[in-house]
C-alpha cells in the first residue's frame, strides 16, 4: 500500500468532477486508506471552473494538494487541466480529455482558445500523459454523461494508481443512478482499455 498518493481533477460545473474526486476518496477508504477531499468551485455553477483534490494514503493531515507535489492530474478539459498543472508533480501523470468546453467570453468573441497551443504546452510539461476521447468513448458505451466513469477507469489502469479497478467500479456503481449503471460500467471497461492500448503504444 501506499504512503501517499495526491490527486488533482480539474474540470468545469456539471461534468462531475466533484463526484468523481469522492467516488475515488470512497473507494479509498474501502481500500484501508485514509482519504481527504477539498474542492475551488468557480461562481459559476455550470461552465465555471472547478477543481477538486483528493490525497490518499497514512496520517493525511489536510485536503489541499501542495503545488508540484500531485501524482496525477485528470484534466475533464484540456484548459483547465493546463491551469492545475502546476500542482503536478515532476514524475506525476497526467490523463487528459480532449473534449473542448469554449468558454462564453471565446463564443463572444472576447478571448481566444487556442486549443493546440494547450495541447502542446501538455505534451511539453508531462511526461507521462495520455490524451483520450473520452467524452466519446462515453457516448459510445451510452450516454456523454458517463465521462466521469471513462476518466476513473482510465486512471485505474495507471501503474501506480493505489485503488484497485474493482473497488473503483463498484463505488462508481454505487454512485450513480440504478437505471445507467450498465451503461457507466462499460464506460469505466473502456476508458480503463483505452489507457492499457496508449501504454503499449508509447512503450
Amino acid at each position: 500500500m501506499v504512503t501517499k498518493y495526491d490527486l488533482v481533477i480539474a474540470g468545469v460545473g456539471g461534468q462531475g468532477v466533484v463526484l468523481a474526486s469522492r467516488i475515488i476518496a470512497k473507494a479509498a477508504i474501502t481500500m484501508g486508506y485514509e482519504a481527504r477531499t477539498a474542492e475551488n468551485i468557480g461562481m459559476a455553477q455550470r461552465e465555471g471552473a472547478v477543481v477538486s483534490y483528493t490525497r490518499i494514503g497514512r496520517g493525511v493531515a489536510g485536503p489541499l494538494v501542495p503545488e508540484s507535489s500531485a501524482d496525477l492530474l485528470l484534466g475533464f478539459e484540456p484548459a483547465e487541466a493546463a491551469r492545475s498543472l502546476d500542482k503536478l508533480g515532476p514524475t506525476g501523470s497526467a490523463i487528459i480529455n480532449k473534449e473542448l468546453i469554449v468558454p462564453v467570453t471565446v463564443t463572444t468573441g472576447q478571448s481566444v482558445y487556442d486549443q493546440q497551443a494547450i495541447f502542446d504546452f501538455l505534451k511539453e510539461e508531462v511526461e507521462e500523459l495520455y490524451f483520450l476521447e473520452a467524452t466519446k468513448i462515453a457516448t459510445e458505451a451510452g450516454n456523454w454523461r458517463a465521462t466521469n466513469s471513462v476518466l476513473l477507469g482510465a486512471a485505474s489502469s495507471l501503474d501506480n494508481f493505489p485503488i484497485s479497478p474493482e473497488v473503483l467500479l463498484e463505488e462508481t456503481l454505487r454512485n450513480v443512478p440504478a437505471k445507467t449503471r450498465d451503461i457507466n460500467e462499460k464506460a469505466f471497461e473502456l476508458g480503463a482499455k483505452t489507457i492499457s492500448w496508449l501504454k503499449t503504444q508509447s512503450a
